[in-house]
């Protein structure tokens, strides 16, 4: 009897990489996590009420249940930690800003310690954990990167004690990278998205004496910059600071928003009432931050918008 034809075998499914996210809600994790489905990537989103949706899973930033939020995450390769209250969302009372330290010490201290906990078989190989510039304080006019210490005031605190919560997860022999995010140029939300409006019907202008330098990053090289400290190689660690390789002055920032917008730029908030208006949070806004994207220069990103006059044209291309 003749030998039968063999069957032809498909190929095993390559199983779709699964990352977690906290914050998917806000503007940066709304566009990440939009992205990583384009890509193919199965994303569980955290959330601190009960899950409405398939995609959706309960975690405590509180700490208190770690075993659920660790349940939540296990399986995951990735998780990329960016809850946290808005820092210009409301006056900065004590109570705002024990709000703004607590949403971002603890829930990360929760995420880390939950990630510890578990077995090293269903124990994520990375943790993204957001952080911020204002672990810089006041540069002034000098050039920052990565190597510089932590500075002073209220942000560089919240920022230092915010990537020491994350310490466990690290000490578990997962990758932890602190995403250490500059202004982030968007019309749909963050601090530059309350610009757009006020710029568009002529009423923008400089911000003091507009010589405090401003380090902005484009939403899309922002979420590029997620997705490259996500992938294994170049396996980056530690602190990363997410942006542009050209910081400007509030001053050219200005001009560049005038400029792009075709609108006049003579109004000007000059710092007595800022301080008046915004409290102790204007120290934040007036204050100077020359920050340099070193790390991921080095380890080959490419930017596609590169300067700020870039970053805005492509949030009225792409956000329109």
């Amino acid at each position: 009897m003749a030998a039968m034809p063999k069957r032809s075998q498909r190929p095993a499914a390559t199983p779709r990489p699964r990352i977690a996210v906290t914050g998917s809600s806000g503007l940066i994790g709304t566009a990440l996590t939009s992205a990583l489905r384009a890509d193919g990537t199965d994303v569980v989103r955290l959330v601190r009420r009960p899950p409405g949706a398939a995609d959706e899973r309960w975690w405590d930033p509180s700490g208190r249940q770690q075993e659920s939020t660790a349940a939540s995450i296990a399986g995951c390769e990735a998780v990329v930690h960016l809850a946290g209250a808005g820092v210009g969302d409301h006056r900065w009372t004590a109570r705002y800003k024990q709000e703004i330290r607590d949403s971002r010490v603890l829930g990360t201290a929760a995420i880390a310690a939950a990630i510890a906990s578990l077995p090293e078989a269903d124990r994520p190989r990375t943790l993204v954990c957001g952080s911020a510039i204002g672990w810089y304080g006041d540069t002034g006019t000098d050039p920052v990167d990565e190597d510089a210490p932590a500075g002073s005031g209220f942000l560089a605190d919240v920022c230092r004690e915010w990537e020491a919560a994350a310490v466990p997860a690290a000490e578990a022999g997962v990758r932890t990278v602190y995403a250490r995010t500059g202004l982030v140029v968007a019309r749909s939300g963050g601090a530059w998205g309350r610009l757009f409006p006020l710029f568009k019907a002529g009423l923008g202008g400089r911000l003091g004496d507009g010589n405090q330098f401003w380090s902005a990053i484009s939403l899309a090289d922002h979420i590029a910059a997620l997705r490259f400290l996500l992938a294994e190689e170049p396996g980056l660690s530690g602190p990363v600071n997410l942006t542009g390789p050209h910081p400007v002055t509030n001053r050219e920032a200005t001009r560049v928003m005038g400029e792009v917008l075709h609108r006049p730029t003579v109004f000007t908030a000059p710092a007595p009432l800022l301080r008046v208006a915004l409290g102790q949070f204007s120290e934040d806004v007036l204050g100077s931050q020359r920050v340099l994207p070193r790390r991921l220069l080095e380890a080959g990103f490419t930017f596609t918008h590169p300067t700020v006059e870039d970053a805005v044209r492509a949030a009225l291309a792409n956000e329109s």
